[in-house]
Formats: structure tokens, sequence, C-alpha cells
């Protein structure tokens, strides 16, 4: 049986991941997965693991990247990040 999106489409995943995780990580990832309207834990599952690869320099096109590209603010002429925020 192949198993599809909500919108039909076919999805390609080949290894079933299986872990243990205690109730207060459990309440985070749901709390991830509502805030960000995910369809399903395993759909969060995927999202923190893409960000936190990401986040250390991998990505799943299996190039390395600078932290640097990782920012979340970023500088302005004015001294302030992109938010507004100070960067004392």
């Amino acid at each position: 049986m192949t198993e599809t999106t909500g919108k039909g489409n076919e999805l390609a995943r080949g290894e079933r991941l299986q872990i243990m995780i205690d109730q207060e990580e459990l309440q985070a990832l749901e709390d991830f997965r509502f805030d960000n309207r995910m369809p399903s834990r395993a759909a969060a599952i995927r999202e923190l693991l893409r960000r936190g690869l990401a986040a250390t320099g991998y990505d799943l096109d299996g190039k390395r990247r600078a932290s640097s590209e990782y920012g979340v603010t970023r500088s302005s002429s004015n001294g302030q990040g992109e938010a507004g925020l100070s960067e004392d």
C-alpha cells in the first residue's frame, strides 16, 4: 500500500524510524505541531529534524553550509538587526 499526502500526492519514504520520548518532549512536539499547523506528528518530527540538521550546517541535499548562513537577524547600517532588535 502506498502512502499519500492530504493532497493525494505519493510519499516516497523508504525507512520507518521508531523512537521513545518522555511526556515533556511529547508536549513540546504537540505544541510545535499545532502552533505550525502541521498535519501529523510525523510531519512535525521531519520538520524539526530538517531544521536541526540545517542549523548544524547539514542540508538534505547533502551540502554543508556555513553557520553564518543561519542567522536570525542581519546587521543593518543603523546598528539594529532586521527585526529592529539591538545587537548589544
